[in-house]
């Protein structure tokens, strides 16, 4: 297990985590001799491997999700996956209230599942609307997936994918907290 500064736990990448041990894991990179032959590094800490994104999953589970969401008022229902960098997929579908301004986007349902599982860096997101559409998120919840992912996670989006460093450029982050307490002391 991994503790986060700020006392959050979640797995290590590279090491099943306990509730989830079927699932493929990130291997350590291997290096490559003359002649071609690789042969295992020792592993590095924090070294992680770029996850080949199965987007075809990504669809599946986000319309999966959706197909779950609680839209009785719009009537638009919204789900969203995300490949984690342990490997795990994690989902979210929205939720209505009759109170509108306290309905929950599904990226905040996808953000709840990892932290739930254990936590980790999102690496690829994709939602989608009622009819199965790839949707962009709205600005809350490119901040959300800014926050859970990072500048490189990459977001399918209807003009293709892009990262979130393009999505949400000068993204407002824990680095902007820190500089700003800094200045304060």
């Amino acid at each position: 297990m991994v503790r986060h500064r700020l006392g959050a736990v979640r797995h290590h990448p590279l090491r099943p985590a306990p509730h989830d041990a079927a699932r493929p894991r990130l291997r350590q990179p291997t290096a490559a001799d003359a002649q071609g032959g690789r042969h295992d590094l020792p592993p590095r800490r924090g070294a992680l491997v770029a996850l080949e994104v199965d987007w075809g999953r990504l669809h599946e589970e986000a319309v999966a999700a959706m197909r779950r969401a609680y839209a009785p008022y719009s009537g638009f229902a919204v789900g969203v996956a995300g490949l984690v960098d342990d490997g795990r997929v994690v989902s979210g579908c929205n939720v209505e209230n009759a109170s509108y301004g306290v309905g929950l986007c599904a990226e905040c349902g996808m953000v709840g599942d990892l932290v739930r599982g254990g936590g980790g860096r999102l690496v690829a997101v994709w939602c989608v609307g009622g009819d199965e559409s790839t949707l962009m998120p709205c600005g809350r919840c490119r901040q959300l997936l800014w926050e859970h992912g990072g500048e490189q996670c990459v977001l399918r989006t209807p003009e293709g994918d892009l990262t979130m460093a393009q999505v949400l450029p000068q993204a407002f982050g824990a680095a902007d907290l820190e500089a700003a307490a800094q200045r304060a002391t």
